[in-house]
C-alpha cells in the first residue's frame, strides 16, 4: 500500500472511531439512565460533554504536533481515548461517566485534525477530492449503521459493551500508527494555537463560509423539520426517521458526483447546485400544505441530502487545494473549529428564532424561509471562485 494511502487509512479509522463513539450510544440512553439513575438532562450531557471536549482541544492538536511530532500526538490521542473508553464503560455513576466522556472528547479532538492534516498533506492536490469522497462516505455510513449496532449490544449484552467494543478499533489504529507512520523530528519554535493569517487565503475562507451557510444550516433545519413533521403534521417517529433514507440516497449521489466531476468541473458549479438545491428544499418545507404530501416529503429530504452533501464534499476539497504542506496542520485546525461552530450555530440560531416566533401559526414557515435565505448567503462568494483550469486541478503542483 502506498504511503499516502496508509496515512489516509489511519485517518479514516480514527474518524470512524469518533463517529461510532458519538452515534452508537443513541439507543442506549433509556437503559443507561435507568441503571445509573440519571435524569434526561444528565443524559443529554453524555453527548454534549464529548463534543465540548473535542471542540476545546482542536486548537491544541496542531500546536502539539509541532511540539512533539504528529505520530506521537496521534498515539497520545489514542491512549487518552482508549483509557477514557475503559473508564466510561466501567462507570458506576452518571457523574463519573460524564467526566470520562469529556476525556474521550479530548482524545478525539487531538486525533481528528492531526490525522486530517497528515492525510491531506500526503495526498497530491489534484487528488484531494477523492480523499474527501472517502471521508464523506465514512461520515455517511457510520452514523447510519452505528445506532443499529449499539442497539444490538444493548439488547444482547449491556450498554457498557458499546464502549468496550471500541477498544479493538482503537488498538488497531494505534498499531498501524506505530507501524506505518514515520517518526519525524518535532519542529522547533511552535507557532500560535490558531494561525488566523490563513483566513486571508480566499479558497479556505470561501469553503468555511459555505460550511457555515449550508451544512451548518442543514443541522438546524433538519432538527426543526423533525419537530415540524411530528408536532405539526402528526407523523410518527418511525415515519420521520424513515425520511433519512432518501436523505442518505441524496447524500450518496452527491458524494459520488463530487468524486467523479470535481477535477473536471471545479468546485463552483457543484457548490452553486448544492446551495440552490438546499434552498429549494427549505422553501418546500415553508409552503403551507406542501410538506403534508408524503411524496413531497421524500423529495424534500432527497434534495436536502443532495444539496448539503454537494456543499460539504466540495467545500472540504476546496479548503485544502492551495494550502502549503507545512501549513496543513494549522488549516486543518481552523477547518475543524469552523465545522463544529457551523453545527452549533445552525441549531442555535434557527432554534432561537423558532422559540421567539412560537406559538404563531406561521412560525415554522418563517424559520424555514430564514434558513433558505442564510443558505443563499454563500452564493456571491462561490460565484467569484475561479474555474477548474485556473485552480490547476489537473496539475501536480499548486501555489499557496
Amino acid at each position: 500500500m502506498p504511503a499516502p494511502s496508509k496515512v489516509a487509512f489511519i485517518y479514516l479509522l480514527g474518524f470512524a472511531l469518533d463517529l461510532l463513539n458519538l452515534f452508537a450510544l443513541g439507543s442506549a440512553y433509556p437503559v443507561m439512565g435507568q441503571e445509573l439513575q440519571a435524569s434526561v438532562a444528565q443524559l443529554s450531557w453524555v453527548s454534549n460533554l464529548y463534543l465540548i471536549g473535542l471542540t476545546l482541544v482542536i486548537p491544541l492538536g496542531s500546536w502539539l504536533a509541532r511540539r512533539i511530532g504528529e505520530r506521537q500526538t496521534l498515539l497520545l490521542s489514542l491512549l487518552l481515548f482508549g483509557l477514557a473508553t475503559v473508564l466510561a464503560g466501567s462507570a458506576r455513576a452518571i457523574d463519573s461517566l460524564l467526566l470520562w466522556r469529556l476525556l474521550q472528547g479530548v482524545g478525539g479532538g487531538l486525533l481528528i485534525p492531526v490525522g486530517q492534516a497528515m492525510a491531506y498533506r500526503a495526498c497530491p492536490p489534484e487528488q484531494r477530492h477523492a480523499l474527501t469522497a472517502r471521508v464523506m462516505m465514512v461520515a455517511l455510513l457510520v452514523p447510519a449503521l452505528s445506532p443499529a449496532v449499539g442497539g444490538m449490544l444493548v439488547d444482547h449484552a449491556s450498554w457498557r459493551w458499546i464502549f468496550f467494543a471500541l477498544l479493538p478499533l482503537t488498538l488497531l489504529t494505534g498499531l498501524l500508527t506505530l507501524a506505518w507512520l514515520p517518526t519525524r523530528v518535532p519542529r522547533p519554535g511552535p507557532g500560535p494555537l490558531l494561525d488566523l493569517a490563513l483566513l486571508r487565503q480566499p479558497l479556505l475562507r470561501t469553503a468555511m463560509l459555505v460550511y457555515l451557510c449550508v451544512p451548518g444550516v442543514f443541522i438546524g433545519a433538519n432538527l426543526l423539520a423533525v419537530l415540524y413533521l411530528q408536532a405539526q403534521l402528526g407523523l410518527s417517529a418511525t415515519s420521520t426517521g424513515a425520511l433519512m433514507l432518501p436523505w442518505s440516497l441524496g447524500a450518496l449521489a452527491a458524494i459520488s458526483l463530487v468524486r467523479w466531476r470535481f477535477r473536471q468541473w471545479g468546485p463552483r458549479p457543484l457548490l452553486c447546485a448544492g446551495i440552490l438545491l438546499q434552498s429549494l428544499a427549505l422553501i418546500g418545507l415553508a409552503i403551507p400544505g406542501l410538506a403534508q404530501l408524503k411524496g413531497v416529503q421524500v423529495l424534500i429530504f432527497l434534495l436536502l441530502g443532495l444539496g448539503s452533501s454537494l456543499c460539504s464534499s466540495s467545500a472540504q476539497s476546496l479548503a485544502f487545494i492551495a494550502i502549503a504542506p507545512e501549513r496543513m496542520g494549522a488549516a486543518s485546525t481552523l477547518w475543524n473549529l469552523n465545522r463544529q461552530l457551523s453545527f452549533g450555530l445552525g441549531a442555535g440560531v434557527l432554534g432561537a428564532m423558532l422559540d421567539a416566533l412560537l406559538p404563531r401559526p406561521t412560525a415554522y414557515t418563517q424559520v424555514f424561509v430564514l434558513a433558505a435565505a442564510i443558505t443563499l448567503l454563500a452564493l456571491p462568494a462561490v460565484l467569484k471562485l475561479p474555474g477548474a483550469q485556473a485552480l490547476g486541478l489537473s496539475s501536480t503542483a499548486l501555489e499557496s
